[in-house]
């Protein structure tokens, strides 16, 4: 259970890194490059006319993985249970990088631009991951100290 701490740590660690740091780089022309975060890209929805998208892509992208990262900081240092329902939030957690690499293939295969991932989008997938397998270790904790009903019946 030593392995917890660090692999919390470096979730949270990896997170705030991949929400700042470019999730992908797209060039048009050899002159035009972009590469925006994944809080720019919500702000550049919210300020392009399109606050419904930006709303859901918080949600989804920020929102969800920092509710379950407290939950998990909550599990492993306070209660030490891990609620049924934050595991319902991990289903979410990889659907950024899902989508940056749909996004990724569609740029490339359309010939308007290229498109190559940065390291923003590593850091959020190391995130996920390193919180997915944190939870694990949290439930398997949480299981090992249940007490065991002995009913005598063999």
């Amino acid at each position: 259970m030593r392995l917890l701490p660090l692999l919390l740590l470096a979730g949270a660690v990896s997170f705030g890194l991949g929400i700042t740091l470019p999730l992908i780089r797209f060039e048009k022309l050899y002159f035009f490059s972009e590469t925006p975060s994944l809080l720019g890209v919500v702000r550049g929805l919210w300020m392009n006319g399109d606050p419904g998208l930006a709303l859901m892509v918080a949600a989804f992208s920020l929102a969800f993985p920092l509710v379950k990262m407290f939950t998990l900081f909550e599990a492993a240092f306070g209660s030490g249970r891990f609620p049924a329902w934050a595991g319902m939030l991990s289903k979410w957690s990889m659907m950024d990088v899902l989508l940056v690499a749909i996004l990724v293939f569609a740029a490339k295969s359309s010939g308007l631009a290229t498109a190559a991932t940065q390291p923003g989008i590593w850091f959020y997938a190391a995130s996920a991951a390193l919180a997915a397998i944190a939870a694990e270790l949290v439930k398997r904790d949480a299981n090992a100290q249940k007490p065991r009903r002995d009913d005598g019946a063999a």
